[in-house]
């Protein structure tokens, strides 16, 4: 009899399949497979003038529709990263890009990131169910654990973390070095035992009766998945 802490089993475990180039619909919008021909240009329009939006992540800011194009080609041809566009269906227009990365079937782990959201689809229910159709998908297929890591000085990346049902689990140092400055990475995770609890508090937030006639939330989506988190970032 072995008395060693080895973990738990995990019977029945299958690897689930690697995500691939699809479509995922919700009630407020849809992600598409990310194109440059079809949306760089679009897309370019939509982040104009917000290059403060560029500053956590690892490429941009970009000046011309050009080099918005040639970053899309770079991106979408690298096999290790599935990247999305996110379709208004309200506003009927492309305004937001987030892809699937460090994807690892075998571990069951894949992560959520490279999260850029124009100003038209910020703080509203499109950038959230955006976000929750990735989680819905992987978790569907079959992935134990569903992570998001931001540059640690990131703090509105920390608290949407927290917001969307994500549990802290700690800060790696010195993890990259990212436009020649030093990053240190806070990481976050969900788990497939969370993702029924999560799914629900997602069902009642982004329900349309939860917002009033000029949008105004009734239920915070942070009070519904703090009731599933299993550790909260000190920092917030």
């Amino acid at each position: 009899m072995n008395d060693r802490p080895i973990g738990p089993r995990v019977p029945d475990w299958t690897p689930p399949p690697a995500p691939q180039a699809m479509a995922l619909e919700g009630r407020y919008c849809r992600l598409e497979p990310l194109n440059a021909e079809k949306h760089a240009a679009l897309l370019f329009n939509a982040f104009e003038g917000q290059d403060a939006h560029y500053d956590y992540l690892p490429a941009g800011p970009f000046h011309s529709a050009a080099q918005y194009h040639r970053w899309v080609k770079e991106v979408t041809a690298d096999p290790s990263n599935l990247f999305f566009v996110v379709y208004d269906l309200s506003q009927q227009a492309y305004l937001g890009v987030l892809s699937y990365l460090r994807i690892a079937p075998a571990a069951g782990s894949i992560e959520v990131g490279n999260i850029n959201f124009s100003p038209a689809m910020q703080r509203s229910p499109v950038s959230t169910e955006a976000i929750y159709l990735t989680m819905q998908w992987a978790f569907d297929a079959g992935y134990r654990r569903f992570e998001w890591k931001c540059n640690a000085l990131n703090t509105p990346s920390r608290r949407a973390a927290q917001r969307l049902g994500f549990s802290y689990e700690g800060v790696f140092r010195q993890a990259m070095v990212v436009k020649g400055r030093n990053r240190d990475t806070a990481w976050f995770a969900m788990i497939d035992q969370e993702w029924p609890a999560l799914k629900e508090a997602y069902r009642v937030w982004l329900d349309p009766n939860n917002f009033d006639q000029d949008g105004r939330q009734h239920e915070r989506l942070g009070d519904l998945t703090g009731l599933v988190r299993v550790s909260s970032d000190p920092t917030l």
